[in-house]
């Protein structure tokens, strides 16, 4: 027996696959990602996250999936060369994503403020206790989806269902028999292109793409998107549109495809080496670049473009 469900969680679009489940197994799913939303969302007032934020300088007693929030986070930094930075807080904000992205307008005149700085180094955890520095804002964006993946798949599992694909946004995590029982098949989608560029087969593992072309806005005449580039504290302004890697884990896949699309055309894959991990990149050409291992995912069909749907 196969069942689904889709809905809308953590600002995306979610949709499950859960195989030898029921009803049942779905809204226990479902009900797991909403009590991660409720803890990790910046954007609640109540949730851990804002606690962190608020009283930043202090020691603050979370959930055990917040601590474990933290503690990958501070573990994806030097995995990404330090293109992911979870205290990137205060530039989202003076970037003008200061509330969820369904609320922002697309022409927004608004000038966001922040006194956050970066502090990722100064954040301690022990136990269930976390304390981030003085002026030091968390964000959980660039790593909470594909964390909120795996748990909720393995829980799921854990629950007994045979097994479930969690897409959470376009961060997807795959574990046990798939509908057909062969193995589970995962769109990697262009925003410009109807169809999907590339189809990966996966048996347990994680796909996550990262891409500039969405979640972005305009202040005062200029576009902006959520891609910060700790270095320079602004949006980045990569020459690649796109980048998917494939992983073991969520949160692994989702944090090396924003530091792959950071890296840009000339380097795009160097960090990826000597972890098992793939990839695939698009740049503003629509030129497409793939690790040499990356088609055995694809059967040995090249991933392509059309070049007319590629955006100005």
């Amino acid at each position: 027996m196969t069942s689904d469900a889709r809905f809308r969680a953590m600002g995306s679009d979610v949709h499950l696959i859960v195989v030898g489940g029921d009803t049942a197994s779905v809204e226990r799913t479902r009900a797991h990602i909403d009590s991660l939303e409720r803890r990790w969302s910046r954007f609640l007032p109540s949730s851990e996250v804002t606690a962190l934020n608020e009283r930043a300088g202090s020691d603050v007693l979370v959930s055990d999936d917040t601590a474990l929030l933290v503690r990958t986070a501070l573990r994806a930094v030097p995995l990404s060369g330090g293109s992911f930075d979870p205290t990137v807080l205060g530039d989202v904000v003076r970037a003008g994503y200061d509330r969820p992205f369904d609320e922002l307008t697309t022409m927004s005149t608004h000038r966001a403020t922040s006194t956050s700085r970066l502090g990722a180094h100064g954040i301690e955890v022990t136990g269930n206790v976390v304390r981030l520095p003085f002026g030091v804002g968390f964000d959980p964006g660039g790593i909470g989806k594909g964390l909120a993946a795996d748990l909720v798949a393995r829980a799921a599992l854990d629950d007994g269902v045979a097994g479930i694909c969690v897409n959470l946004g376009g961060d997807v995590r795959v574990a046990g028999e798939s509908p057909d029982g062969d193995g589970w098949t995962i769109a990697i989608d262009h925003p410009s292109s109807d169809a999907p560029i590339a189809r990966v087969g996966l048996l347990d593992g994680a796909v996550a793409t990262s891409t500039t072309l969405l979640r972005s806005w305009v202040v005062d005449g200029a576009r902006r998107h959520h891609l910060i580039d700790p270095k320079t504290g602004q949006p980045s302004d990569t020459d690649l549109e796109l980048a998917t890697v494939l992983a073991a884990d969520g949160w692994i896949a989702e944090v090396l495809a924003k530091a792959v699309l950071l890296r840009g055309a000339a380097h795009p894959f160097d960090l990826l080496g000597g972890t098992p991990c793939d990839a695939l990149a698009v740049d503003r050409t629509g030129r497409v670049h793939t690790t040499p291992d990356f088609a055995r995912f694809t059967g040995g069909r090249t991933p392509t473009v059309p070049r007319q749907e590629i955006s100005a």
